[in-house]
């Protein structure tokens, strides 16, 4: 099966097997896992922050970094195809009582600064209104076709966001993609952020964690948090062992970008799909079936039939994902498999 569903389907490497298996451990809830402590140290590095902590999954990371942001009672400007708003089964409201203010995604990811600064009350003395505590971007932008905010459109939100006297938290679940987008360091990116969350666990292919990285004092209070969300493991050394070999060498995902541009420009050629290569920034490919025959439900079926694994992402799109496990010669045979699938009943 070729598998572009998502990153997430990556399997650790040989390395990180090896890491893995001779990791030094101890108890990470007591602060004595010397492995973890590496990854917290080096991810903080990598980000320009002072401290990091290890989280078990991004959902975790984002909402217990919402709750130490935002108190009971305030609201979150979001976008509207972010994550956190769609994916995290409003954990910021059940968990911490925040309220989401959905703020419409623009094509290229953003959410227009004039949109954002809406979300703010003329009189915030107003005792009728929930006052915004923080305002959360996602870089890259999954739903957006895992496009690259620009660093000028960060600075202008971190900007407005200081100037209300609110945070900002960075959902870059694939934040090292992004960064090699863009050539720069992951840290340029996240100084426009209060606090970061990065998934080990995607790209980067290490099979478990996600990292928060903020402030000392923050991170003091994302380990509560995340205690209570029953988050703190103990010999987790094992996890974190993978997530430094990950971090070794995030260049490879230039690879993973390369392959998709090369899938959406195979696509493209396609009668029966519509897709825009000029789009591809990173490692995902969106793309309708514009095909009569077919809808997406028949077309994923009859893909996977034929050994090609893909999903919907919202709106009647199919999205492809590139990774570690896929290379150009899996790539090249995506693109008979959809060839085949939409040249029954033509002749071809």
């Amino acid at each position: 099966m070729i598998e572009l569903r998502s990153d997430t389907f990556t399997l650790p490497t040989p390395a990180m097997m090896r890491a893995m298996n001779d990791a030094p451990l101890g108890d990470d809830v007591y602060g004595e896992d010397p492995t973890v402590r590496r990854l917290e140290e080096r991810s903080a590095e990598l980000t320009g922050k002072q401290a990091a902590c290890l989280m078990p999954s991004g959902t975790m990371a984002n909402l217990a970094s919402i709750l130490v942001h935002a108190p009971r009672g305030s609201k979150m400007l979001v976008g509207a195809e972010s994550d956190i708003y769609i994916y995290e089964a409003g954990g910021a409201a059940v968990c911490g009582g925040v309220m989401y203010e959905a703020v419409p995604n623009q094509p290229d990811g953003r959410l227009l600064v004039s949109d954002l600064a809406a979300g703010f009350p003329d009189d915030a003395e107003d005792e009728q209104f929930a006052l915004p505590s923080l305002i959360t971007l996602e870089n890259t932008q999954n739903r957006c076709g895992g496009v690259v905010l620009p660093q000028e459109y960060m600075k202008e939100v971190w900007e407005l966001a200081h100037e209300r006297d609110v945070a900002v938290h960075l959902d870059g679940a694939r934040l090292f993609n992004a960064a090699v987008a863009l050539g720069i360091p992951a840290s340029e990116i996240a100084q426009y952020a209060d606090s970061v969350q990065f998934c080990l666990s995607k790209g980067l292919g290490a099979p478990i964690g996600s990292m928060v990285t903020g402030s000392q004092d923050f991170i003091t209070e994302v380990r509560r948090a995340r205690k209570m969300l029953g988050g703190g493991m103990r010999q987790a050394g094992i996890i974190a062992a993978a997530g430094l070999v990950a971090l070794d060498d995030p260049g490879r995902l230039q690879e993973d970008h390369d392959n998709a541009l090369r899938l959406a420009l195979g696509l493209a050629e396609i009668e029966g799909i519509e897709t825009d290569p000029a789009a591809v920034r990173t490692n995902i490919v969106m793309f309708k079936v514009t095909d009569p025959r077919h809808t997406w439900q028949t077309f994923v079926e009859a893909a996977g039939y034929l050994g090609l694994s893909l999903a919907e992402l919202g709106h009647g799109r199919l999205r492809a994902v590139t990774h570690n496990g896929i290379g150009t010669a899996d790539v090249d045979a995506a693109l008979s498999i959809v060839r085949k699938v939409l040249g029954e009943g033509r002749g071809n």
